[in-house]
């Protein structure tokens, strides 16, 4: 059965499915206008992800060749995989921030294999065993199968989401809110609109992945193979985090779980969270300890040995996140001549 919410004021939720992700579904948006409908974000680009979304929309009376716009968080398969497809039914037009939209066109422009190659450099350089990188020499090897990596096929924005503006929305007032760090283009969306339900604050948040009522989202480096920029995501997810508390909004409609209120609430447990983990990783650096070594002893949802070998690249670039995060607080440091190379707590 297709699970729609109505949020009141024009505002619906869809929950189109995630196959094979324990997250379990998006939560499309759906925002009337005068020239009528706009989706946040679309959901995967897979079958039953797409007869759930047109049900959806039907639901909400309307369907996708109504659609007029499409507006995107961030460009992860789970939200931007079926814009194209809503675009070819519909002819909308989508919208995403610059720096997503950078990374959709490199990915169109890459060559076979340069991700692979990249990957394995990488690991190789964080202290990955060679049980871990000989499946992904073999594929660099054969032309890195990337043809079947989600992303590939994803739709090129034809708009730009500007931060501080607010988007061209027939009798909307939606504001675009930069919050780099899930993805170094992830918006919010501030609807600037009395709640409908009255509850005190100001408007609702379209929070796509940034601020999640029960879980924290996956922060790890900003990947791009021909780009040696040492770049902070952590910090800048800590830094967006912040500003997105002082929003005050009534009512958070984030892109997975379910709409909550008191956001500046949520804000702080996050920031106590990420401190804390920051405190525990200074402990596990009173010895030398490569990234793929923290990895290894850091808490994660189920232990390391569990964790499947396409995940563990994940964990790793996250255990580097908030081990440049330390690095610029002046709380770690490199240790000279370590190859791979290797962090110590100062």
């Amino acid at each position: 059965m297709t699970q729609v919410t109505d949020h009141g004021g024009g505002v619906h939720s869809i929950k189109v499915p995630i196959p094979d992700n324990p997250l379990g579904h998006t939560l499309v948006h759906v925002l009337e206008t005068g020239r009528g409908p706009v989706l946040i974000d679309t959901g995967w680009d897979d079958p039953e992800a797409w007869d759930t979304l047109g049900a959806g929309l039907e639901a909400v009376g309307t369907g996708v060749a109504e659609i007029h716009g499409v507006v995107i968080t961030h460009h992860h398969p789970d939200h931007h995989g079926l814009s194209g497809r809503v675009r070819e039914a519909s002819g909308a037009w989508i919208a995403m921030h610059a720096a997503d939209t950078a990374i959709v066109r490199r990915t169109h422009a890459s060559r076979p294999g340069t991700w692979m190659t990249y990957l394995v450099a990488k690991l190789t350089a964080v202290g990955a065993p060679e049980e871990h990188l000989a499946p992904l020499r073999e594929a660099a090897a054969h032309g890195g199968r990337t043809r079947t990596l989600p992303g590939l096929r994803a739709a090129v924005p034809d708009r730009e989401i500007v931060p501080g503006e607010l988007l061209d929305l027939a009798g909307r007032a939606l504001r675009a809110v930069w919050t780099p760090g899930h993805t170094p283009g992830h918006v919010c969306l501030h609807l600037e609109e009395e709640h409908p339900g009255n509850l005190p604050g100001r408007g609702r948040l379209f929070s796509g992945d940034h601020l999640l009522p029960g879980i924290s989202p996956h922060i790890g480096l900003y990947e791009d193979p021909d780009d040696a920029t040492v770049t902070d995501p952590l910090g800048d997810y800590l830094d967006s985090l912040e500003r997105i508390g002082r929003l005050g909004a009534a009512e958070v409609l984030p892109a997975h779980q379910y709409a909550f209120t008191d956001a500046a609430g949520r804000v702080g447990e996050l920031l106590a969270h990420h401190e804390e983990r920051l405190t525990g990783l200074l402990g596990l650096l009173a010895e030398p300890l490569t990234p793929w070594q923290l990895a290894e002893r850091m808490e994660w949802n189920r232990p390391w040995e569990r964790i499947p070998h396409g995940s563990r690249n994940i964990a790793v670039s996250e255990a580097e996140a908030h081990l440049r995060r330390l690095v610029k607080l002046g709380r770690a440091e490199a240790v000279p001549g370590s190859e791979p190379v290797a962090y110590l707590a100062v």
